[in-house]
C-alpha cells in the first residue's frame, strides 16, 4: 500500500520546491509516498478551458490504477481539521487497504471524467492557493496527520 500525489504541472519556484522536498523526505519515514507530476499541456492558447480540462483529465486518468482510492483536492471538497483528517486517513489505511492517489488538477480544475472516477474530494481551505503552493501545504498536512496518528509532538492542540 502506498500514497501517491498526482499533480498537473511542475513545481518551478525554488522555495516551494525546497519546502515540498522537506515534507516529502519526512513523510517517507512513515509511509511509502511518491509524487508524480504530469507536464503542463503545450500550445493551449487556442483551446477552451473545457478542452484543457479534458486533455489534462485524460493524462490524469492514465496515471490512476483501477483499484486506487482517488481523492481530488478540490475547492468543493470536504474540509477537515488536522485532527479529524488524521482520523480519516488512519481509517482509510487500516480498513480499506487500497493505494491512495491524491490529485491536484490544473488551473481550471478537473474534467467531468476525473470527477466521475474520484472516490471523494477534500478541500484544504475555502481560500484559493497557487497550484504549486498547495502541493507543499498538502504534503505538510499528510506529514502532520502521521505525526498525530503516532502521538508525536509535531501538532499542538
Amino acid at each position: 500500500m502506498k500514497i501517491t500525489l498526482l499533480t498537473v504541472g511542475k513545481t518551478d519556484v525554488a522555495w516551494v520546491k525546497e519546502g515540498l522536498q522537506t515534507y516529502i523526505s519526512r513523510l517517507k519515514h512513515y509511509f511509502p509516498f511518491v509524487m508524480n507530476e504530469i507536464p503542463e499541456l503545450k500550445n493551449v492558447s487556442s483551446l477552451s478551458k473545457e478542452q484543457i480540462k479534458t486533455r489534462e483529465g485524460e493524462l490524469i486518468l492514465k496515471q490512476i490504477r483501477p483499484n486506487d482510492d482517488v481523492i481530488l483536492l478540490d475547492e468543493h471538497g470536504k474540509e477537515y481539521t488536522s485532527m479529524k483528517w488524521a482520523e480519516v486517513l488512519e481509517k482509510k489505511i487500516s480498513t480499506e487497504g487500497r493505494d491512495i492517489t491524491f490529485v491536484i488538477g490544473g488551473a481550471y480544475g478537473f474534467s467531468d471524467e476525473v470527477y466521475h472516477r474520484a472516490n471523494s474530494k477534500i478541500s484544504l481551505s475555502q481560500m484559493t492557493f497557487s497550484h504549486q503552493m498547495v502541493r507543499t501545504i498538502f504534503v505538510e498536512q499528510l506529514y502532520r496527520a502521521f505525526t498525530i496518528m503516532r502521538g508525536e509532538p509535531y501538532h499542538h492542540e
